[in-house]
């Protein structure tokens, strides 16, 4: 019994060793954008130049959040090549989706924050655009991560690839269907864990007695 818990405590060690590194690096990815819109829409500041170089890089790192939902084509490889069907349920998979959950909770608060800016400055009626653009933008900044392998970067340090390959290739019809359909996932996924977001958050501040009312405001 106890060489038996040793050796499935050196498999867990080793699934997780596998997967530790890319997991740890998108989600550090993913939360750059989250830091961002914390500076960029929680803080009062003017709009100066810095402001609005923050909001380009938000914007450049802000798809490394959802990006982690294509991160479960490595599940689909980890299942194939472990073969104990506890490691796979009780360490695998519970892995897998906290850190997805972890990536996309980060950009969800991100927009929230966002809205958030905007209901302060009396824009609340770009909310709406603001998110289904934001979706629109991710999902081809996902399609260019996955597929073409571009990272945020590249917007600095290859632009001309950026530009030309990157456009060209979302012109096909095969792409422009990977595209709606990741618009459509990052929509659904969206409104869902916004409303469980803002929820959590309006039940804690009314145990806390703080008014929710500007919290809210963007639901």
């Amino acid at each position: 019994m106890k060489a038996e818990l040793i050796e499935l405590l050196a498999k867990i060690v080793q699934v997780l060793q596998i997967n530790i590194r890319w997991m740890s690096w998108n989600l550090f990815l993913a939360f750059i954008p989250l830091v961002l819109s914390i500076w960029l829409f929680r803080i009062k500041r003017g709009r100066s130049w810095v402001w609005w170089l923050g909001f380009l890089v938000f914007y450049a790192f802000l798809p490394n959040a959802p990006y982690l939902l294509t991160d479960v084509i490595h599940l689909i490889d980890d299942i194939r090549t472990i073969p104990s069907v506890w490691l796979i349920s009780l360490v695998l998979i519970p892995t897998y989706v906290l850190v997805i959950l972890a990536g996309f909770e980060a950009y969800v608060i991100s927009l929230i924050n966002a809205g958030y800016y905007l209901h302060r400055i009396g824009k609340s009626q770009w909310i709406g655009w603001l998110e289904i653009i934001t979706h629109a933008l991710c999902a081809v900044g996902i399609y260019w991560g996955r597929f073409l392998r571009f990272n945020s970067w590249d917007f600095i340090t290859q632009p001309d690839a950026l530009l030309t390959k990157g456009v060209e290739e979302i012109l096909g019809k095969q792409p422009l269907v990977i595209i709606l359909m990741t618009f459509g996932i990052l929509c659904g996924l969206y409104w869902l864990m916004k409303r469980v977001t803002l929820g959590l958050i309006a039940q804690k501040n009314r145990g806390t007695g703080i008014n929710t009312k500007g919290i809210n405001s963007n639901s």
